[in-house]
């Protein structure tokens, strides 16, 4: 083929493979809040305490057919915290614990999405609590996208994800409380969300 050939058949594709990459291009997604939960379980001498956080945020961009633009990020505010008890909750934002005041925010950065077979995925990034940054792997599901049933407008598609971190490499808490045999250092960490977008 001469060089002629190949640039006029440059030029009819070019519309048509820029289309394409539109047509498959990650979109943006909005978490909704009231169908969604960042949790967590700790133990507390024999039994299990669980929490979660009222309030977070972030950005969810995803397609599975351009993981490389895809990208998903929280920002988690400490001081929604809820365990049930207030006077707990009171406890876990002070200074022993997560220190609220100083560090109001736990966030998460992706910066890689794998498939790993079929609708699951590797989501690779940084974990930050409190003044520590830790890279870290979540295994997340992709549940289903359908059209929403309650909003003819949106598409809605789930996930999940859950991982065990030691609080303690994170600097929440000293470990006082845990040599003491009270409060557990392993942390298990339950995400489930609903996301939404225009269709």
């Amino acid at each position: 083929m001469n060089a002629i050939k190949i640039v006029f058949l440059t030029m009819f594709l070019f519309p048509f493979l820029l289309a394409g990459q539109f047509a498959y291009a990650a979109p943006q997604w909005e978490y909704d809040l009231a169908h969604s939960r960042i949790g967590f379980d700790v133990t507390h001498i024999y039994s299990t305490v669980s929490g979660y956080f009222e309030e977070f945020g972030g950005t969810f961009t995803f397609n599975p057919e351009d993981l490389a633009g895809s990208k998903i990020t929280f920002e988690i505010k400490v001081n929604s915290i809820n365990t049930g008890i207030g006077k707990r909750d009171s406890h876990l934002r002070t200074e022993d614990f997560f220190d609220a005041k100083k560090y109001p925010l736990i966030t998460f950065q992706s910066s890689k999405i794998v498939q790993t077979g079929g609708n699951n995925y590797d989501v690779t990034g940084t974990l930050t609590v409190k003044d520590m940054s830790k890279e870290i792997t979540l295994p997340f599901k992709h549940l289903g996208t359908t059209a929403h049933p309650l909003k003819p407008k949106h598409h809605v598609a789930g996930f999940n994800t859950s991982l065990t971190i030691d609080r303690l490499e994170y600097n929440v808490g000293n470990g006082k409380f845990y040599k003491m045999g009270v409060v557990g250092k392993d942390v298990d960490i339950n995400v489930s969300l609903e996301v939404l977008r225009e269709k």
